[in-house]
C-alpha cells in the first residue's frame, strides 16, 4: 500500500506564512509529479502548484510569487511554502502523487487534506 501524510496546516493571520509537508510511504518504485491542490467551501478542487521529479514547477496564477513548491526525492516528500497569505487562501489543502508502485502499476494517490485558515 501507498499513503500520503500531510502536515503543517493551521490558523494564520493575513500576511503570515505556513509551510505544508506531504510524505509518501509504502511500496513505491518511483514518483513522477507531485502536487498541491485546495478546495474551499462550495468550490471545486483546484491546482495550487505541481513539481516534476526533475524540479520543473507550475503554479496557479493566484499564488505566483507568494507560494513555493519543492520536493526531496530521497524522502518522497513535497513541501509548499506559503507566504503573504490572504483570506482567500483559506481551504483544505491536499497533496497528490503520480507514481509507479513496486509492482510497476501506475497510481495516483491523495493525502487526507489539511486545513489552512487565514483570518484575523
Amino acid at each position: 500500500q501507498v499513503q500520503l501524510v500531510e502536515s503543517g496546516g493551521g490558523l494564520v493571520q493575513p500576511g503570515g506564512s505556513l509551510r505544508l509537508s506531504c510524505a509518501a510511504s509504502g511500496r513505491i518504485f518511483v514518483i513522477s509529479t507531485m502536487g498541491w491542490y485546495r478546495q474551499a467551501p462550495g468550490k471545486q478542487r483546484e491546482l495550487v502548484a505541481s513539481i516534476t521529479s526533475g524540479g520543473s514547477t507550475n503554479y496557479a496564477d493566484s499564488v505566483k510569487g507568494r507560494f513555493t513548491i519543492s520536493r526531496d526525492n530521497a524522502k518522497n516528500t513535497v513541501y509548499l511554502q506559503m507566504n503573504s497569505l490572504k483570506p482567500e487562501d483559506t481551504a483544505v489543502y491536499y497533496c497528490n502523487a503520480d507514481l509507479l508502485r513496486i509492482d510497476r502499476n501506475r497510481d495516483l494517490k491523495w493525502g487526507q487534506g489539511t486545513q489552512v485558515t487565514v483570518s484575523s
